[in-house]
C-alpha cells in the first residue's frame, strides 16, 4: 500500500479504521528523511498497517491535537484510537517489533 499524505480535511478519514502507522514530520528535519524509506518499506511489507505521513509545518493544528512536540513522531492508531507512540528515529526491525507488540 502507498504511503498516503494526509491533511486536516482527510486526517480523520485516514485514521478512523484498521492499523495505521502515522508519521508527524517536516521538510528540513534530518531524522525525518533517514526514516522515510524505511517506511516505504514497512508500506509494502506490512500490508496490513496504513503508514499516513502529516507534515507539521503544512498542518500544524492536526500536530498540536496530538501534541506532538519533536519529530518525527510516530503514531499507531487502531479504529482510530492512538495505541501507541515513539519519536526519533527507528530502524525497520525496531518499528515492525514496536508495531506487531501494539496490534
Amino acid at each position: 500500500m502507498a504511503v498516503i499524505y494526509a491533511d486536516a480535511n482527510n486526517f480523520k478519514d485516514n485514521i478512523s479504521t484498521g492499523l495505521v502507522l502515522v508519521d508527524f514530520y517536516a521538510d528540513w528535519c534530518g531524522p525525518c528523511k533517514m526514516i522515510a524509506p524505511v517506511l516505504d518499506q514497512l508500506s509494502t511489507e506490512m500490508t496490513d498497517v496504513k503508514i499516513v505521513k502529516v507534515n507539521v509545518d503544512n498542518v500544524p493544528q492536526v500536530a498540536q491535537q496530538y501534541q506532538v512536540m519533536s519529530i518525527p513522531t510516530l503514531i499507531l492508531f487502531k479504529d482510530g484510537e492512538n495505541v501507541a507512540q515513539t519519536m526519533g528515529f527507528q530502524s525497520k526491525e525496531m518499528l515492525t517489533t514496536w508495531i506487531n507488540k501494539n496490534k
